[in-house]
């Protein structure tokens, strides 16, 4: 890879290979209370221990950075790390050999720790802030309270030590996630805590829950050992929204708004507070005065925003408002630290810069500790056809079965809640009836009193618990019910037919039914469309760096990640922007048409299944026809001939004439018909159509400027995978200083294929090039240079980005497509190049096919002279 930069390398498993290595010797040192604490929940040590491996395991990285680290910041130890200092030197006691401490990667280069200390640095806040991501369903909220139980224990007998929380201070993105925090408040402790040290915490701890905006926040100011659960909006310091009255300046004294909170007058304070006028709370003000206050945020990932990237890079980048309130806490209280707990150590499939721990979602599933899940996709069916079918498969798959002594649920999405009430219930009782399953089943939680009355929403909440009335109920007919928050241990299926509006849903929709249940390796089902199917592949590469493809197996692709970055000046180009404008001219049915049917292929309109078996082994993706699932109307020749006529708004008795004439004949157009009713507007409508009519067209262009690549909107580079072998940079050492010149609009060219790659090579030291540009990579949110074209498969206008612009010697201009020799014939191919001859003609400019044959064999500018020769 280019200066051997690897952007999938992770601190958080360095630091995991060095604790693992040195466990033994880093737990003799913990003082006794921690090593009974462990060893209560080390599975190896106890036979009963609740934590599961992968809770376990982030509690050991708690503790060790906590007590051996001694609460340094991430970009601390990572810089300790690189240079072997301290802990991480090869003179410590510690070392894991003296050559070195690097045995499960290849060593970074200096540059790339360098960049990576200074990212880190550049991110860092003025309190510890570690990550622990733990994918979906592994018991966040248990580690959560299990790590504040261990530093009040701590807290409790070693009341100096500043390395303790005394408090406790839990935030939740958004109320469905608040609901589910009360668990900290119910859970045993004695699952988590030796029974003497149970009693302890028992007496001790207060906790506070905040549910509703107007709670008082009943917290003794310096006392110890209160845990406060809240969202963002019950504690977030707010702007003040208008000037303050004559009245309120009088009786709210001299001194700043915060000064009399915090017992100072100071002026210069304020200006390090509020720029624009903040007002706190009382809850606010109650947080400010406990000590040593330790900050644990539950999906934090909400807390870095849509583009760490972005956060990473720009000093002046808007941090969340609830980042902002947890600053400002630390600005006026001691803060230990911030405890972010997430499903993902990624964002936009960036690595967050203070991960200490993860465990993955792959990896949850080999294990066990997920269920593994069977997603379906279904193209060319209409949404009762995929509810029939999602319903009728679930019921075969897990119908009459039970879990733990409860009934396995399928959740059913829809857009909104008239559809749910109105479309998809009434639906879903006609197919359970066909099934002989009992309306009753049938649960509707809308988030409307409207439909979903107190009851449904009792039943909701008692879906996992056996007797209840909820167990009862089997589908699930949601609406946004799919994010953080909501646990159903018995949910084996997900439904999800429309495009949401947020892609994320879909993920977070889908790994609800992956929550584990009983000891067995079960399955899940999810039925999504074939454009849901393809959104869940994108959301899983970019929320948890794999594939639906490579998530059976730790990913052996050579292909690795290539940050992308525009060279100035912007490179600019002016062509032609080309246009049709039709005129229908009506004209005599004369002759017999032939509609085509007879040899027809009608493959295309066959409904088809995707089902991949398992999200956790190595499967290929297997194909099924459906089509026993389309609701196709059947048609006689009458209601034909009235549909035809009503189209296209010509005579019923002309169209029956035009039918019973035609070559193919009418039982033919009418069998075709039945079997797909989308034959009626694909062949019979157009056939019957251009018989009746002739169309003229006009060609009309104008002018217009093209940049090649625009600066990204955000982050400063665009990320590419590619294979190292197909990759050039403007630092390559085989091009002279002239030759890079002629060419690189951006600093890395990653190109598909060996003759792509050869193509350009050839043009970049060719004495017959004075520009060439590699644009086939880039897409319409990245530069302008696109040919619009008609998509014969589709029938739709699409974009295609030709490979190659290059500007000859002579001042002539080349547009270059390289294309595999079995894709030259292709008739969407042949599509692209004839509205890309259509432009290169209009604008004064050669358009070139090449195959990839022809390029590797041939010296493929051979024939053209070079200019003034």
């Amino acid at each position: 890879m280019a200066e051997n930069f690897d952007s999938n390398f992770s601190f958080n498993q360095q630091l995991w290979y060095y604790y693992t290595t040195n466990r033994g010797k880093i737990r003799s040192r913990y003082n006794d209370l921690t090593r009974k604490f462990l060893a209560y929940n080390d599975s190896e040590e106890n036979s009963h221990a609740f934590l599961r491996k992968p809770q376990f395991e982030a509690l050991e990285m708690y503790v060790f950075v906590k007590e051996f680290m001694n609460n340094k910041q991430v970009y601390e130890m990572f810089d300790d790390w690189r240079h072997k200092r301290d802990r991480f030197s090869d003179a410590s006691y510690y070392s894991i050999d003296k050559g070195g401490q690097i045995h499960l990667f290849d060593a970074p280069t200096e540059k790339q720790t360098d960049t990576l200390f200074k990212q880190m640095k550049k991110f860092r806040e003025n309190y510890p802030n570690y990550i622990y991501a733990l994918t979906m369903g592994l018991g966040k909220t248990i580690l959560m309270a299990t790590c504040i139980f261990y530093e009040f224990l701590l807290a409790k007998k070693y009341p100096s030590d500043k390395r303790f929380c005394h408090n406790a201070l839990v935030f939740a993105p958004d109320k469905t996630v608040l609901q589910s925090l009360r668990e900290i408040m119910t859970f045993d402790k004695t699952k988590v805590v030796p029974m003497e040290y149970a009693r302890v915490l028992d007496s001790n701890i207060k906790f506070h829950f905040l549910d509703e905006t107007g709670t008082i926040l009943h917290t003794i100011d310096d006392s110890d050992f209160n845990i406060i659960i809240s969202n963002t909006q019950k504690i977030i310091v707010k702007k003040k929204r208008k000037d303050t009255s004559a009245a309120e300046t009088l009786f709210s004294g001299s001194g700043s708004l915060l000064s009399a909170v915090y017992g100072t007058n100071s002026e210069d304070d304020d200006d390090a507070w509020d720029p624009t006028s903040l007002m706190d709370n009382q809850r606010f003000k109650k947080l400010c005065r406990l000590p040593q206050l330790g900050v644990y945020v539950d999906e934090a990932h909400h807390l870095f925003g849509a583009d760490l990237e972005k956060e990473i890079r720009s000093s002046g980048a808007n941090k969340t408002s609830l980042r902002d309130t947890i600053n400002l806490l630390a600005a006026n209280t001691s803060i230990v630290a911030c405890y972010n707990y997430t499903g993902t150590p990624y964002v936009k499939n960036q690595l967050l810069p203070e991960v200490v721990y993860a465990y993955g979602l792959r990896e949850s599933i080999w294990n066990g500790f997920l269920k593994d899940a069977d997603p379906l996709g279904f193209e060319n069916v209409k949404n009762e056809e995929f509810l029939s079918a999602a319903v009728t498969t679930f019921w075969e798959r897990y119908g009459g079965k039970t879990y733990e002594g409860l009934n396995p649920k399928l959740a059913i999405y829809a857009a909104g809640v008239e559809e749910a009430a109105t479309e998809v219930k009434p639906t879903l009782e006609k197919i359970l009836a066909k099934l002989g399953v009992s309306a009753s089943k049938i649960l509707l939680n809308v988030g409307d009193a409207k439909y979903t009355k107190n009851d449904d929403i009792r039943d909701f909440n008692n879906l996992d618990v056996v007797g209840a009335e909820g167990n009862e109920k089997q589908f699930i007919i949601l609406v946004e019910k799919g994010k953080e928050g909501w646990n159903c241990r018995s949910l084996f299926g997900v439904a999800l037919f429309r495009s949401p509006s947020s892609k994320i849903f879909v993920l977070q929709a889908t790994m609800r039914c992956l929550r584990a249940i009983t000891e067995e390796r079960l399955t899940a089902t999810v039925f999504l469309s074939k454009e849901n199917y393809d959104t869940l592949d994108q959301e899983l590469h970019k929320n948890f760096n794999m594939e639906l493809k490579d998530i059976k197996k730790p990913a052996n692709d050579d292909r690795h990640k290539y940050q992308v970055r525009v060279v100035p000046p912007p490179r600019k180009i002016t062509l032609k922007r080309v246009w049709h404008e039709y005129t229908l001219h009506e004209k005599e049915y004369s002759e017999p048409v032939n509609f085509k049917l007879v040899d027809a292929d009608l493959s295309k309109y066959a409904s088809i299944m995707y089902e991949r078996d398992s999200l956790a082994h190595e499967s290929a993706v297997k194909e099924k026809n459906v089509d026993y699932l389309q609701e196709n109307r059947k048609y006689s020749e009458i209601t034909l001939v009235g549909e035809v006529a009503r189209y296209l708004n010509i005579s019923c008795v002309l169209v029956s004439k035009i039918i019973r004439e035609s070559t193919d004949g009418a039982e033919i157009v009418l069998n075709a018909v039945n079997r797909y009713n989308a034959v009626l507007t694909d062949f019979v409508i157009p056939t019957i159509f251009h018989a009746l009519f002739d169309i003229t067209s006009e060609i009309k262009t104008e002018d217009k400027e093209l940049i090649l690549l625009r600066e990204p909107k955000e982050g400063g580079y665009y990320e590419f995978s590619a294979k190292d072998d197909l990759v050039l940079t403007n630092r390559y050492p085989g091009f002279t200083p002239e030759q890079i010149k002629k060419s690189f609009h951006a600093d890395t060219y990653c190109f598909d294929s060996i003759p792509e790659r050869e193509c350009f090579l050839q043009y970049i030291t060719s004495g017959k090039v004075a520009e060439v540009y590699f644009t086939g990579m880039f897409t319409s949110n990245q530069g302008d240079l696109s040919v619009h074209y008609y998509d014969p498969e589709s029938g739709r206008i699409r974009q295609y980005y030709p490979d190659f612009l290059a500007k000859m010697t002579d001042g002539s201009y080349q547009l270059i497509e390289v294309k595999g020799d079995n894709k030259i014939d292709d008739i969407v191919v042949k599509a692209k190049q004839t509205a890309a001859e259509e432009m290169a003609i209009a604008s004064g400019i050669k358009y070139l096919m090449y195959a990839g044959s022809q390029v590797t064999s041939s010296h493929i500018l051979d024939d053209i002279p070079i200019a003034g020769q």
